[in-house]
């Protein structure tokens, strides 16, 4: 089980206030404002706008699922909620296989097919547990889909130290200039959030919760 101790809640407010600055340009529906390369107004755009905020919708309901007083004391706002999480992720979802077509780099567009596809499945293995009464089982796949959820989090928080890997890598200096060097960290910020997050969840995470899920949701 997962309480609600302080590092929960910086993690809450890490997270939000990551993402929201990051979402902000997109609210005003302004393809000039985009982070990335837009060439169809008309698809891309809007499919990308769509993607991003109903990610943000996971992330905030996923936070209200690891709740312990609303999990025990209010198990219909707990199911709700989690219905929420899943519909969400599952649109989200499917605007990101749309979005892999618009990717111009191969490497992140991967990324984000791998991501997708883990981030769908482990997200209904974990409903479907929940719906068969698998509450055990169904912790340990909500786990994994939040671990996943997030990786949009971490992959922004590892660009610092990605650059700095970057021109250490090559001895402190900048041979393809810093145009370069920003493309080829952000090819692979994905790839690092997601193994990192894998890695805290398979390891960390849990193996420290041992204990069930009370059948009371």
């Amino acid at each position: 089980m997962i309480k609600q101790k302080k590092s929960w809640w910086i993690l809450v407010i890490v997270s939000i206030g990551v993402m929201v600055p990051f979402m902000y340009p997109y609210l005003t529906f302004d393809p000039d404002k985009s982070r990335v390369n837009i060439t169809s107004t008309a698809i891309q755009y809007p499919v990308l706008v769509a993607h991003i905020i109903f990610a943000f919708i996971a992330i905030v309901t996923g936070f209200f699922q690891f709740i312990d007083s609303i999990r025990h004391r209010h198990p219909k706002i707990h199911r709700n909620i989690g219905r929420m999480y899943v519909i969400s992720i599952f649109i989200s979802g499917i605007f990101a296989f749309v979005l892999f077509f618009y990717t111009e780099s191969f490497t992140k567009a991967m990324a984000f097919l791998v991501l997708t596809v883990l981030w769908l499945f482990t997200t209904w293995k974990a409903y479907q547990a929940a719906v068969k009464r698998r509450f055990h089982e169904h912790r340990k796949w909500i786990i994994r889909s939040f671990g996943i959820t997030l990786a949009a989090v971490n992959a922004r928080l590892l660009v610092p130290f990605l650059l700095l890997g970057y021109t250490v890598f090559h001895t402190f200096t900048l041979p393809g200039g810093r145009d370069l060097m920003i493309d080829e960290v952000l090819n692979i910020n994905i790839w690092a959030g997601l193994v990192l997050n894998m890695v805290i969840v398979e390891w960390v995470i849990i193996p420290k919760s041992k204990n069930p899920l009370k059948s009371n949701k």
